[in-house]
């Protein structure tokens, strides 16, 4: 696996390698309290933000995550963050993970390329043989959209972490398995050609 960089580009969005000249553009968008509301922790000033933006490109030369903003190919404005995480070349597997959206680009497009962009990479490009997902027990949004994606749900990490609020969190595991990706891929395309 090959870590390093890249530009993913499809049709509706672009993921770029994160930077902090893009703080700005995260801010505009990501300040809104909704959009963390399932996460360990929150971002509500450009400081949390910029903190936010600094541990990511930690762990990217640390050599565990690739940070990327989100942006509208259409109009070329950032929407949100994802990011490959807990990448183990050793085991061949990454973390797709740490995706926000602003609320006006979800449930659009823009979310599923987003994910097909960064699975075909892991698969294609790195070798994968395991992409995994995570997410808050009580985030239905979330754990529906994972599953639009093919990924299957592997099990519950009890009692795994605590939130910003002090609830206790209980995490649900999904992956997809370089076997199941050729189906996956196939049915990701035929469903982004829908839209």
């Amino acid at each position: 696996m090959d870590i390093k960089p890249v530009v993913l580009e499809g049709q509706y969005v672009r993921l770029e390698p994160l930077q902090p000249e893009h703080l700005p553009g995260l801010c505009d968008v990501g300040l809104d309290p909704e959009l963390w509301r399932w996460t360990p922790t929150i971002v509500r000033t450009p400081d949390d933000m910029r903190a936010y933006v600094r541990t990511a490109l930690l762990w990217q030369e640390q050599g565990t995550a690739l940070p990327f903003v989100t942006i509208e190919r259409s109009t070329g404005t950032i929407v949100g963050s994802t990011r490959f995480a807990n990448i183990e070349t050793a085991h061949m597997s990454t973390e797709i993970g740490w995706t926000w959206l602003g609320r006006r680009w979800q449930r659009t497009a823009i979310n599923t390329e987003a994910k097909y962009l960064m699975l075909r990479h892991a698969f294609e490009v790195w070798g994968c043989i395991r992409v995994f997902f995570k997410t808050d027990s009580l985030n239905e949004r979330s754990r529906t959209a994972i599953m639009r994606l093919g990924a299957q749900q592997e099990g519950v990490f009890r009692n795994h972490m605590l939130t910003h609020t002090g609830r206790i969190r209980h995490t649900v595991y999904f992956s997809i398995v370089n076997s199941e990706w050729s189906q996956i891929r196939s049915e990701l395309e035929a469903k982004l050609q829908r839209l």
